[in-house]
């Protein structure tokens, strides 16, 4: 005890040891635990993040824009769609002998379960190039005068 036993050896003075085993067992529990998830730390995901500045897509005949805006809508070469059509012309589509490239344009705002869904949907069809599209960057010189 911190402030002394109810033995006649301590004279009622308290004691003066800090009682140590308490503090080792937690750092020993610490230490292993740290030993454990350490190496779970090295193991990471390479990704290689797409650039900014890029060349601006080829369109060619064989090509379709697909878009999506904020709140899901599909847009086939600027023209609306609803999933079920999109699903139709992508099997027409994926058909094809010469199969098409796929440029999805999605809003930053777009849930990525839509994405993943159009993504599915053209993998099915057969569409194996599909593309995202972005908008270039602006240079400080190229932004607008506010």
């Amino acid at each position: 005890m911190a402030f002394g036993g109810l033995d006649k050896k301590s004279n009622g003075q308290p004691m003066a040891d800090i009682n140590m085993t308490p503090l080792i067992d937690v750092m020993l529990v610490l230490l292993v635990i740290f030993i454990i998830t350490a190496p779970l730390f090295t193991h990471a995901i390479r990704l290689d993040l797409p650039k900014v500045a890029s060349q601006p897509a080829r369109e060619t005949p064989q090509t379709i824009t697909l878009s999506i805006d904020d709140a899901g809508k599909l847009f086939w070469n600027d023209t609306p769609v609803s999933f079920d059509q999109m699903r139709a012309r992508f099997a027409d589509a994926g058909k094809t002998a010469q199969k098409p490239e796929l440029h999805l344009r999605a809003s930053s705002a777009t849930r990525y379960e839509i994405i993943a869904q159009v993504m599915g949907a053209a993998q099915q069809a057969g569409l194996e190039r599909i593309g995202f599209v972005t908008q270039p960057a602006r240079s400080q010189a190229q932004a607008p005068a506010r």
